[in-house]
């Protein structure tokens, strides 16, 4: 059905009427907001019926795709855009008295993710729906996501997120399809007429309830469903300790259970921590796998043919319990054999892994799984017992057993838990592919070649050019002769054609600058910070982490601000670096090189040599919002992790789809963006991988620091102190350690920046680098990822 304004205004005051007794007149922002969510799910929700009834009249096979994070950002602007009302919701919106801009940005952003990964799984959701893909995401239905983050006196501090406050518009509680989770307790076995028997006890139990969002596909009526999991005891308060005015004691039980979907990644650098985070992962896990299964028996009868209708996509480490869970309800519940479950559990779940870094590679305390999942640690050590035979049969090798063990001295290896109990693993890039199959996971590769494989990360282009950046649409359209590539990615191509139109290199340059006007102008209202919109807006933008290296940008800006020192009258382009980024709350390095950044930037702005030529800016709470408003205004992406580390990065595929010049390593997707941008479209600077990891053996980073004396003043600084802070921690690191190789990249980026400012200065070369970039990003569009994992990894038909 497609809708008018009326019949949009219609509903709407409707919705104010029924939801919030209330007339528009009487309405606030957030009353409208969450009124105009209601209309666009009810929508979604008939869809969403109709989408499953196709699919189980066709008995198609369903993918299921678990992560512990989703980044969705915001939906009302999303949603009205996929299904095609985004005009007729504004216009609505407007004659019913309110500021449609106004109404789209009080949504708060849904921050169920940390960063690229929780993001990724938001993007892939959208393509699995737009290609026609029967599929769900799950997770957990955090009550305060990811933090808000605050600068005070240059340090983040961490503040609760609600965003539920007007989210919850879109969240679909059903109770009546509660699960029940088991903590603790004890495992009583024993054998009947050749069956295990099994009896749980005097175990916690925990209600999930699923709270469901639809998910929109682009120009199709195919809605998929993303359930999150709300935690909930089944108890109720204790009265007798009420009345005995012991009130936290009443409540304890509820409280402990409540804690379970209260935040995303709880510290785990003590036990509690360590302990509800391996709640949360097997909460989710266990209520997921029970929903799946129980669906499947509704519609089939049986268990035995699941691998053959249900598909499990494990999205990192975090969701690896569904196999000992799957295994559980197979062998505990359905009563089938340990192989005839094991069959079926290695013929459905599928494992994405998303880094190489070894603290990322989970390893949880082995007496965790004895108290909290007796029973699941009892199907552990099982699949632990016969894949280690495996690995000593193939190898007789102790050190490989060794290091591909899942259970090994006292503790779980959730990815070799992975390996061994999955039916492909993959990377995300083509480099990261081929570390994992030669180094990370290079003796379970020569065991099981065909189960390692690769699908290149992707972004949903819709949201992340056409929807954000509609200059550069309309652009794209005019060049094009129509709006194909939205549904066919790889059309973008046809912009090479126009590289020498000087005519098209303007108009791309005057898009540009009005983004960098409207971001300025944003930039001004959220943060009271001036932006000049004619320096170059040079971005940095993701996770704080050290292998991101926002460190070695830091100490380029330093070097360039010490040149101004020493030449004031120095012939400077102007320019601006921004940097967006959120620390884990206990990760301190990476909360003081937020510091440092802050620091830097305070004494720039307060020299008056660098004013309208250098600025330093750090973004408050980068989130998905503020992406959508900063990335079509940038136009220099800054790529600069060190080699071999990032599995892919998706980030430098938005800014690419919006034309910004990366200065980059080859890591990552960085690789195939080389690949097809060629060295004249990019600037790379750096070590490879290989010879990263060659150096690291016998890498002294104080050699370095005494031949250069430019880097040597440069790290001086940071021990002096910077805007009257010492840095001289920092500065010990880098030269005791400097794990991720920044000292010896330091030259060539300074390089490589350097020719960045001077091709900058030639407009025709920038636009024509500019528009190749946008021609040749449809690669890496969330759809083509999708197509790939649903062609070669599970096996389900798509629209194409």
């Amino acid at each position: 059905m497609t809708y008018n304004t009326q019949q949009m205004k219609d509903a709407i005051v409707a919705k104010l009427r029924l939801n919030y007794g209330c007339t528009q007149q009487q309405a606030s922002d957030g009353e409208m907001m969450k009124a105009c969510a209601m209309v666009l799910r009810d929508i979604m929700a008939e869809h969403g019926v109709q989408s499953r009834e196709k699919a189980a009249r066709e008995g198609k096979r369903k993918v299921h795709y678990l992560s512990l994070e989703f980044l969705m950002g915001r939906s009302l602007m999303k949603n009205a855009y996929n299904l095609g009302v985004i005009e007729p919701l504004k216009e609505a919106i407007q004659e019913l008295g309110f500021r449609p801009a106004d109404i789209f940005d009080i949504e708060p952003d849904a921050g169920l993710g940390n960063g690229g990964l929780g993001r990724l799984a938001a993007c892939y959701l959208d393509s699995l729906t737009t290609l026609e893909i029967p599929a769900s995401g799950y997770s957990i239905c955090y009550e305060l996501g990811i933090f808000r983050q605050r600068i005070v006196d240059g340090q983040q501090v961490e503040l609760p997120d609600d965003w539920k406050s007007l989210g919850d518009a879109w969240l679909m509680p059903k109770p009546q399809e509660a699960e029940e989770v088991h903590f603790g307790g004890t495992v009583r076995t024993r054998w009947d007429n050749g069956h295990l028997m099994v009896v749980h006890e005097d175990y916690q139990t925990v209600l999930a309830i699923p709270c469901d969002m639809a998910i929109a596909g682009f120009h199709t009526d195919h809605v998929n469903t993303l359930r999150l999991w709300d935690a909930k005891s089944p108890k109720p308060i204790d009265m007798q300790l009420f009345r005995q005015g012991e009130y936290l004691k009443a409540g304890e039980e509820r409280a402990m259970a409540d804690v379970i979907s209260k935040i995303l990644y709880p510290e785990d650098n003590h036990y509690e921590g360590k302990s509800l985070r391996l709640k949360q992962q097997y909460f989710f896990v266990s209520a997921t796998v029970q929903s799946i299964t129980r669906q499947h028996i509704e519609v089939y009868g049986t268990l035995t043919n699941f691998h053959e209708k249900n598909v499990i996509q494990i999205n990192d480490t975090h969701p690896a319990l569904v196999i000992p869970e799957l295994m559980r309800i197979l062998v505990d519940d359905a009563g089938l054999s340990w192989d005839e479950a094991w069959h079926i559990t290695t013929h459905c779940v599928a494992y994405t892994n998303h880094t190489v870094l070894a603290e990322a590679l989970e390893c949880w305390p082995q007496r965790l799984f004895e108290q909290l999942l007796p029973r699941v640690w009892q199907i552990l050590q099982e699949i632990a017992h016969r894949w280690q035979a495996r690995v000593e049969e193939t190898f007789h090798d102790p050190a490989k057993t060794a290091k591909m063990a899942i259970i090994w001295d006292g503790g779980v290896r959730m990815a070799n838990l992975c390996i061994a109990g999955g039916m492909a693993v993959n990377g995300v890039s083509a480099l990261h592919s081929d570390i994992l199959r030669h180094d990370v996971f290079r003796d379970a590769c020569a065991m099981e070649p065909e189960k390692f494989k690769n699908v290149t990360n992707g972004v949903d282009h819709r949201r992340w050019l056409s929807q954000i950046n509609p200059g550069l649409h309309g652009l794209i359209c005019d060049l094009t002769g129509s709006d194909g590539y939205l549904t066919e990615p790889l059309q973008l191509r046809r912009l090479d054609d126009f590289a020498d139109d000087s005519a098209v290199l303007q108009q791309l340059s005057a898009i540009k600058q009005s983004n960098k006007r409207t971001f300025a102008e944003w930039a001004r209202r959220q943060q009271g910070v001036k932006l000049n919109p004619h320096a170059i807006f040079d971005v940095q933008v993701k996770r704080l982490h050290e292998y991101k290296r926002q460190l070695l940008n830091v100490l380029h800006i330093i070097y360039l601000y010490q040149q101004l020192q020493d030449d004031p009258d120095m012939d400077m382009v102007p320019h601006t670096f921004l940097f967006g980024a959120k620390a884990a709350p206990g990760y301190a390095v990476a909360k003081r090189i937020i510091q440092l950044i802050n620091s830097l930037a305070c004494q720039i702005a307060r020299d008056p040599v660098c004013r309208d030529r250098l600025q330093v800016v750090f973004m408050e709470n980068y989130c998905v919002s503020m992406a959508e408003m900063l990335i079509p205004a940038s136009e220099v992406s800054q790529q600069i992790s060190t080699a071999g580390k990032e599995a892919s990065g998706t980030g430098n595929m938005k800014f690419m789809m919006n034309g910004a010049l990366t200065v980059g390593t080859l890591d990552g997707a960085n690789v195939e963006m080389h690949q097809v941008l060629g060295d004249e479209n990019m600037f790379l600077f750096g070590l490879h991988a290989d010879e990263a990891a060659r150096l690291q053996r016998t890498y002294n980073p104080r050699l370095l620091y005494e031949r250069d004396p430019m880097l040597r003043r440069v790290l001086e600084m940071l021990k002096t102190g910077v805007n009257g802070v010492s840095y001289e921690d920092i500065y010990q690191r880098l030269l005791q350690e400097d794990t991720y190789l920044l000292l010896a990249d330091f030259p060539a980026y300074c390089a490589a920046e350097q020719r960045m400012v001077q091709t900058y200065g030639q407009s025709d070369v920038w636009n024509r680098m500019s528009l190749h970039n946008i021609a040749r990003s449809g690669i890496f569009a969330a759809d083509r990822a999708v197509a790939e994992y649903a062609e070669q990894i599970w096996h389900v038909p798509y629209k194409k």
